[in-house]
């Protein structure tokens, strides 16, 4: 009898182990099922997937059906999902740290701002160490190209002076940005963006090409001013951190190699899709021709100096958090310098 015990207790933990080596990870994503990113994060999931040998599967939850942006940060900290996409400008408190990216700066180009991104929370302890003070843990970076100003009918901005007075859907650092420079700023996401357009409640929204074809704006907007300004990097796919933890090393590894993988594909589909947006809207191929008009550098310079407070306030903040945010702002700063130089010199990895 005890031997037959003991056969059926050993039978029961090998079954067990065989099965939890398989695990399936519940992903929150905000973003519709359509478009450059979704197309991306299905590879992020695909490769890690192939990398782990099969041992890391993932359930997604599109389109907010879990979780929408506003409560990823907390859902994915607290348990609700194992990982998902956030967005600093929701929750800058709890994401001070992936915060800095999203600061207005010069560099516009999606991969030199990804890259810079995933070696700075990859590599800075300090910066990890914030994040995991929320229960996250940093696996891959995403970019929301620069902003630019798709119009309604009656309406445009191809100065910084043309923003006063004008009802500008935006958010976070941006709306601020704008709201100084005389907008009035009305807070809703991406996905708000066509309705708000639309219905007559903005002039003008803050938009990224990757969203777009997305969120399909280009029907309800007159006019595109390209204005490249900044991008949005404080965008990443964070996990929640006791949920890591339980993963064994072979699963971690496979997650960590699919990001490194993600920021090079994903670049590159935001390139493709900046190239096959701005040409299908000169040409109406994408469903819908649009005029486009490209801002001066002299305006573009105008609202990167109206940006330069955010920076100092960033500092300023995580200075009361007993981190040298000084220190930190300059090796992010080196490292998009680094980048560019990189894509200026060599070109992009996938042309070498």
């Amino acid at each position: 009898m005890i031997k037959t015990l003991l056969s059926s207790a050993l039978l029961t933990l090998a079954i067990t182990s065989t099965v939890s080596a398989d695990t399936t990870l519940r992903y929150a994503e905000g973003m519709p099922n359509r478009g450059a990113r979704a197309d991306a994060m299905i590879h992020f999931m695909k490769d890690a997937e192939q990398l782990s040998n099969g041992e890391v599967k993932f359930d997604i939850h599109w389109g907010g059906a879990l979780l929408d942006y506003k409560s990823i940060t907390s859902g994915v900290s607290g348990g609700t999902a194992d990982m998902g996409t956030m967005l600093a400008a929701y929750d800058p408190q709890k994401l001070r740290s992936i915060y800095i990216g999203d600061i207005p700066s010069q560099y516009s180009d999606p991969w030199v701002g990804m890259r810079a991104m995933y070696e700075l929370m990859t590599t800075n302890k300090v910066m990890q160490d914030l994040l995991a003070l929320q229960n996250l843990v940093y696996l891959t970076g995403h970019s929301s190209t620069g902003v630019q100003f798709e119009c309604t009918e009656d309406s445009q901005i191809h100065t910084v002076a043309d923003i006063e007075g004008k009802r500008i859907r935006a958010a976070g650092i941006y709306g601020k940005v704008l709201h100084s420079l005389g907008a009035n700023v009305v807070n809703l996401n991406a996905g708000e963006a066509y309705q708000a357009m639309d219905s007559g409640l903005v002039d003008c929204s803050a938009a990224y090409f990757f969203t777009i074809r997305a969120f399909k704006t280009h029907e309800v907007a007159s006019n595109i001013t390209i204005a490249n300004w900044g991008q949005l990097n404080g965008y990443a796919t964070l996990m929640n951190k006791d949920t890591w933890e339980g993963l064994n090393e072979k699963q971690r590894d496979a997650l960590l190699r699919a990001g490194r993988n993600h920021i090079d594909y994903y670049g590159k589909a935001l390139l493709d899709e900046m190239e096959l947006v701005t040409n299908g809207l000169r040409t109406g191929d994408i469903g819908t021709k649009v005029p486009l008009y490209t801002m001066t550098e002299g305006e573009r310079a105008k609202l990167a100096k109206a940006s330069d407070k955010y920076a100092k306030d960033w500092i300023e903040r995580t200075n009361k958090d007993g981190v040298d945010g000084e220190k930190i702002w300059n090796e992010y700063s080196a490292l998009l310098a680094k980048y560019q130089q990189e894509v200026d010199t060599k070109g992009y990895p996938w042309e070498r």
